[in-house]
């Protein structure tokens, strides 16, 4: 018989814990709700970088993952995507590009989709593990499932060879960048919480 898995509080869990019935549903709302707008600012911030411009939007998809865990991280980013599909300039590139379900099933579509698949497994593995080398595998894996829903989706529209090209190969410094900064930042807070307040 398989031993039950000990899964670790969500930070959220401990900076806010769950109250029963129509409190935590109350929670899990607001949770979302900043959630959302986290994303929506994060899509809008172009940083400067090498070869392109970077947002921080997956950045804040994993920090949700793995500070939401797998459920509500994976719902707050559909109440993004809902959002957006409402016709909310929540996107980048909205409204000056399209907004609303046409947006969403452009080019760039395969990269929004991954989103919540993305929060949900980040968030699985930041329950089950504490340690910097399982989280930097998780990081790595929802990276590659970005990519891999993301240019695949967008080869439909202008051929695989291409869909790399300019949908994998500009981002990847970037990327890299970022997960060095989310593994970092996630570590060092999940640490934190684990110690608890300081004496």
């Amino acid at each position: 018989m398989a031993l039950p898995v000990s899964l670790n509080p969500t930070p959220v869990d401990r900076l806010w814990p769950a109250a029963p019935g129509a409190q935590r549903l109350a929670r899990s709302v607001v949770l979302a709700l900043i959630g959302s707008l986290l994303l929506w600012a994060s899509a809008k911030v172009q940083v400067p970088f090498y070869p392109v411009p970077m947002t921080m939007q997956t950045a804040v998809v994993f920090l949700i993952g793995i500070a939401y865990g797998p459920r509500l991280g994976a719902a707050t980013v559909l109440l993004y995507l809902a959002e957006g599909a409402m016709g909310l300039p929540v996107f980048a590139g909205t409204p000056e590009r399209g907004i609303g379900l046409p947006y969403m099933m452009g080019p760039t579509g395969g990269y929004l989709a991954s989103y919540p698949l993305v929060a949900a497994l980040v968030g699985y593995a930041a329950q089950r593990s504490r340690g910097l080398l399982p989280l930097g595998l998780a990081l790595l894996a929802g990276t590659a499932t970005i990519y891999l829903l993301g240019a695949g989706w967008l080869a439909g529209f202008v051929g695989l060879e291409k869909a790399v090209a300019v949908g994998v190969v500009p981002f990847l410094l970037g990327d890299a960048v970022k997960l060095a900064l989310v593994a970092a930042l996630a570590a060092a807070g999940l640490a934190r919480l684990e110690r608890g307040p300081a004496a």
